[in-house]
C-alpha cells in the first residue's frame, strides 16, 4: 500500500518513531516537515490531502500536537475523510464505519507505543459498507 505521511514540528519525533517501527512495511512518500523548526500545519495537511484525493497514494497519515488541526485543515478536500484517532478503537470505527482515508496523530498526546497500534489497527480494519456507504455518499455529496 502507498501511503503519504506528513507532520508539523510538534509531530517530527512521532512521524520518525513510526517511519523507523511499523511504517517500514509500506511504500512511504514523506511530505515533509523534516525538522523542529516551525510550520503551519495547514500546508503540510494539503499537500497529504491532495496526494490521497487524486489516488496518488491509498491513504494518508498526518500527525500535528493534537491531530485535530490536520484533521480539520485536511478535511476541507473533496473526497477527504481525515480522522483524528487517540487509541485503536476509534482507529477501528473510523475505517469500518467511516472509510477514513487519512489517520490524523496528537504527538502531545499520544506516544510512539500507543500510536504504532492505532496505525495497525487502522491499516487492518476494512470499511464495512452497507449503510455506512450510504451516509459516506451524503458526506462525499456535502
Amino acid at each position: 500500500m502507498k501511503v503519504a505521511i506528513g507532520c508539523d514540528h510538534a509531530g517530527i519525533e512521532l512521524k520518525r518513531g513510526l517511519l523507523n517501527s511499523i511504517l517500514k512495511e509500506y511504500e512511504i512518500i514523506d511530505m515533509g516537515t523534516d525538522s523542529t523548526d516551525s510550520v503551519d500545519y495547514p500546508d503540510i495537511a494539503h499537500k497529504v490531502a491532495y496526494a490521497v484525493a487524486s489516488s496518488e497514494v491509498e491513504r494518508g497519515i498526518l500527525i500535528c500536537g493534537t491531530g485535530t488541526g490536520m484533521a480539520m485543515a485536511a478535511g476541507k478536500t473533496k473526497g477527504i475523510r481525515a480522522a483524528a484517532c487517540t487509541e485503536p478503537y476509534l482507529a477501528e470505527l473510523s475505517r469500518r464505519h467511516n472509510d477514513a482515508n487519512i489517520l490524523c496523530l496528537g504527538a502531545r498526546v499520544i506516544g510512539t507505543g500507543m500510536a504504532e497500534k492505532i496505525v495497525e489497527k487502522w491499516f487492518s480494519t476494512p470499511f464495512e459498507g452497507g449503510r455506512h456507504a450510504r451516509r459516506i455518499n451524503k458526506i462525499e455529496a456535502l
